[in-house]
């Protein structure tokens, strides 16, 4: 039997990347999807790959910085599949520069997506896992949030206010039986690593004692053991998947 067998999950910004690879691999393992992305034709396209792999999938198209439309997508999702047993809160942007060129609006939509979008679609969530007494959910965060990056100072702080949303749901969700951990990547394969020129790449995996970027389905493997129940005693944890960088 599938460790994911008849359980629902949602992934948010799952229509590339490491939202793709996750959903994906999520699937593999007998889960039903949510795919979550503003993207129409990517998400569903995800799906179309989901049902290939014979498990069931259905997109929705939200902006996960507006609370209403979350509320839908999470009551669409139950309404569809009877229940919501994952959460995996990927959906995320940069508007990188450095801060004396930063506009707000730079700001406010990093913050409203990366930090405000998670915490939308974990009260959502939390709501209907509290009922079920089950649950887990699996922030995505970043190396960034740990360590802080000249020219991302709206990204850091997105994704360090991730991590404290965790642990502070970790503790808030125990009692109900729901973990929440997250996941903080290093530099992942993705549409913009492919466009670097071989001395920006040599610039990049300097920094990284592994020596190379990692590849989507390295992050997505660490969702799905945190989801399944082998991580069922794991809860309020920042796992760092990022080859070295942030020890």
């Amino acid at each position: 039997m599938k460790i994911l067998e008849n359980k629902v999950a949602i992934v948010t910004g799952a229509g590339r990347n490491i939202g793709k690879s996750i959903a994906l691999a999520l699937a593999k393992e007998g889960a039903k999807i949510t795919v979550v992305d503003v993207n129409e034709t990517d998400g569903n396209n995800v799906v179309n790959e989901i049902k290939e792999l014979g498990s069931d999938a259905i997109f929705i198209n939200c902006d996960i910085s507006k609370s209403d439309e979350v509320d839908k997508m999470v009551k669409n999702t139950v309404d569809t599949f009877g229940k919501l047993d994952i959460l995996v809160n990927n959906a995320g942007i940069t508007r990188d520069t450095l801060i004396v060129r930063m506009k707000d609006e730079d700001w406010d939509k990093v913050i409203s997506i990366n930090l405000t979008g998670t915490f939308y679609c974990s009260r959502a969530a939390a709501k209907i896992m509290m009922t079920q007494k089950s649950g887990k959910i699996v922030n995505i965060s970043s190396v960034v949030g740990l360590m802080g990056n000249a020219g991302q100072v709206n990204y850091s702080s997105s994704k360090a206010g991730v991590i404290g949303l965790t642990r502070s749901l970790a503790r808030e969700l125990a009692s109900r039986n729901i973990t929440v951990n997250a996941i903080a990547p290093g530099f992942v394969e993705s549409d913009m690593t492919a466009k670097l020129n071989e001395e920006q790449r040599k610039k990049l995996t300097d920094q990284i004692p592994l020596k190379r970027t990692a590849q989507p389905e390295e992050i997505a493997n660490v969702v799905k053991f945190l989801v399944s129940p082998d991580a069922d005693y794991i809860t309020g944890q920042v796992i760092s998947v990022d080859g070295g960088m942030a020890f």
